[in-house]
C-alpha cells in the first residue's frame, strides 16, 4: 500500500487477484463461484466455436448443452468475447464462456483482462482457459487478468468495485508454469504500481511525496536510494530539474535508485534508466488551456514506468546492474517561473534558451541524462516519457515511439514490445533537423516546433554522449480513453511489461555491449 508523505493520506486501493496453479479442471475445484471455460472459433468456419477443457464435465454436471447455448449467443469465441451463464447448483454460481480468439499471446491476455473485468465483486473464479495456453501465453493471461482489474478510489465510503479476489488456472500445473506465472505476476504487478502512481492526484503527489514512495520501494526490493533535495540540486548543478521546478510550492527532486544482480561482479554492465517525473504539468507561464491541464498528474509516468520497474528487477532475475533515475518537479506558475527566454545551465554545463516553458520535460531528462553520462558511465542508457503531443498525432493512442542511436538496442527494446504487449515503433533521428534546435545564444533551444517528437529526440540526444540509447515517448498511450481489454480508464501506467520483458530476458544487452 502506498502511505502518504503529507497530512493527505491515500485510502485503502483495491489488490490484483491472486492466483493459484492446479492440475485439476474447474469442476473438481471447490469453493469457485465461477468457471470459466474456454471458447475457440472452430477451425474453417466463423460461424462454429468449440469448447475447450473442463466444458464436457461441466455441461454434464450441470445439465446444460453449452454448445447451444453458444449457438442461441451467435458467440464468435473472438478474443475477449465473454457470455455469462447463471446456474443454480450447490458447486457454482455462474459459468463465463470466454473467447480465446486466434490462441495469441495478445488474444489470452485480452481473454483474461475481459473475464476479470466481468469477474469483479466475485470471490473466486476457476478457468480452464490457460490450459490450452501456448508458450508466454499463460502469463500474458495473469498480466491481462490483473490490469483489467484495476482501479482507484478516493471516496469516503470505499470503491464502487472491487477485483474477483482469487482466479485458480486450473489444469495447469507444472515446474514451467510455476515460473512463468512467477514473471506474469511481477511484470503484471509493476503494470499496476507504475498504474497506481501515475493516478494519485496532484494535491498529493509531490515531488517529495514521489521520493519517499521510492524509499520505501527501495526497502522492499532490495535497492539503495539516493534522493537530492532541492539545496543539493543546487549544490551539484542541476539547473534544469530547479528551473521547471522553482515556481512551485512543492521544491524538486532528484531520485536514483540502485539495482545489483546476485551475481554481480566489476565486469557487470550498467544500464541507466531515466523517466520523466513532472507531478503535475500546468505548462508554465506558457500556460496550457484548462482541457489539456485535466490529465496533468500523470506527467509523471515515465518516472512512474521506472520506480515499478526497478522494484521488479530482481523477481525477473534481471542479470546486469541497473540504475533508475526520476528528475520530479511541478511545472507551476509563480513569481519565480521560468520565463520564456530564459537561459539555464545543466548538470555538466551545456545551455537551453527556454522559449516554451511548457515543454520541460527535456529539461529535466537533460539534466538526469548529463548526471548519468559523467557520473555513472553507463553501458546503455534509455529515458522513458510522456515528453510530446506530437508522437500522439504520429502513432494514435495505442503505440509508442522509439528513438534510438544504436540498432542493436532498437532491436532489442522491439523484441521487448512484441513480447510485453506495451508496443513501440521506431522513429527516425532526422539529421536534417538539428538546426530547428539551435539557439543564437545557448546551445540548445527547447521549443524546436516542427515535427515535435523527432526534434524533442534530437535535443536529448545531445546529452547521451557516444553512449548506446533510446528515448521512448510514449504521450500517445499514456492516457486511455475507455476501457479496452487490460487498459482501464485514465493513466495507464505503461512501461514497466517492456522495460522488464528487455531486462529480464537471458542477455538484455548481446548485440549491444560486447
Amino acid at each position: 500500500m502506498i502511505v502518504a508523505a503529507t497530512s493527505q493520506q491515500l485510502p485503502d486501493q483495491v489488490s490484483p487477484p491472486q492466483f493459484a496453479l492446479s492440475a485439476a479442471l474447474p469442476h473438481q475445484i471447490g469453493g469457485a463461484q465461477i468457471w470459466a471455460l474456454p471458447v475457440v472459433p472452430a477451425d474453417g468456419d466463423d460461424s462454429s466455436v468449440a469448447l475447450g477443457p473442463g466444458a464436457a464435465e461441466a455441461g454434464e454436471l450441470l445439465a446444460l448443452d453449452l454448445l447451444a447455448i453458444l449457438e442461441a449467443h451467435r458467440a464468435t469465441g473472438r478474443t475477449g468475447e465473454v457470455i455469462t451463464v447463471p446456474v443454480v447448483h450447490d458447486e457454482v454460481e455462474l459459468l463465463m464462456l470466454v473467447g480465446v480468439g486466434d490462441g495469441s499471446t495478445t488474444a489470452f491476455r485480452r481473454a483474461g483482462a475481459s473475464l476479470a473485468r466481468a469477474a469483479k465483486d466475485r470471490a473466486s473464479v476457476a478457468t480452464s482457459i490457460t490450459s490450452i495456453a501456448p508458450e508466454g501465453a499463460l502469463g500474458a493471461f495473469v498480466v491481462g487478468a490483473m490490469l483489467g482489474s484495476f482501479g482507484f478510489h478516493w471516496r469516503s465510503d470505499g470503491p464502487t468495485e472491487r477485483p474477483v479476489s482469487r482466479i485458480v488456472l486450473a489444469g495447469t500445473s507444472d515446474d514451467a508454469a510455476d515460473e512463468e506465472l512467477a514473471r506474469a505476476l511481477a511484470a503484471g504487478g509493476a503494470g499496476w504500481r507504475s498504474r497506481l502512481l501515475a493516478t494519485v492526484p496532484a494535491n498529493l503527489k509531490t515531488p517529495a511525496w514521489l521520493a519517499e514512495q521510492a524509499s520505501e520501494i527501495a526497502v522492499a526490493a532490495g535497492l539503495e536510494a539516493t534522493i537530492w533535495d532541492e539545496a543539493r540540486l543546487a549544490e551539484d548543478g542541476f539547473g534544469g530539474l530547479l528551473a521547471v521546478g522553482g515556481a512551485s510550492a512543492s521544491p524538486p527532486r532528484l531520485i536514483r535508485l540502485d539495482y545489483a544482480p546476485r551475481k554481480v561482479t566489476r565486469s557487470t554492465p550498467t544500464v541507466v534508466l531515466v523517466g520523466k517525473g513532472i507531478t503535475f504539468d500546468s505548462g508554465g507561464l506558457d500556460i496550457k488551456p484548462a482541457a489539456s491541464m485535466l490529465a496533468m498528474k500523470r506527467d509523471m509516468s515515465g518516472g512512474s514506468a521506472v520506480l515499478a520497474t526497478m522494484a521488479a528487477l530482481r523477481d525477473v532475475d534481471c542479470p546486469v546492474r541497473v540504475v533508475g533515475l526520476v528528475p520530479a518537479a511541478e511545472n507551476a506558475i509563480g513569481a519565480s517561473a521560468m520565463r520564456p527566454g530564459d537561459v539555464i545551465r545543466h548538470y555538466g554545463g551545456r545551455t537551453s534558451e527556454v522559449n516554451n516553458t511548457d515543454a520541460e520535460g527535456r529539461l529535466v531528462l537533460a539534466d538526469a541524462m548529463a548526471y548519468a553520462v559523467a557520473e555513472l558511465r553507463p553501458d546503455v542508457l534509455v529515458d522513458i516519457a510522456t515528453l510530446t503531443g506530437a508522437i500522439k498525432v504520429a502513432l494514435g493512442q495505442g503505440t509508442a515511439g522509439v528513438f534510438a542511436n544504436h540498432e542493436g538496442l532498437a532491436e532489442r527494446l522491439t523484441e521487448a514490445s512484441v513480447a510485453s504487449g506495451e508496443l513501440v515503433w521506431r522513429m527516425p533521428l532526422v539529421r536534417d533537423y538539428e538546426d530547428r534546435i539551435e539557439s543564437k545564444v545557448a546551445d540548445g533551444d527547447n521549443a524546436a516546433g516542427g515535427a515535435g517528437a523527432i526534434t524533442a529526440a534530437l535535443y536529448l540526444q545531445h546529452f547521451a554522449g557516444d553512449v548506446p540509447w533510446a528515448h521512448i515517448d510514449f504521450a500517445s498511450v499514456a492516457e486511455a480513453p475507455a476501457e479496452r481489454y487490460e487498459w482501464t480508464e485514465g493513466p495507464t501506467g505503461f512501461g514497466p511489461r517492456l522495460l522488464l520483458a528487455w531486462l529480464g530476458s537471458h542477455a538484455p544487452l548481446e548485440g549491444i555491449v560486447e
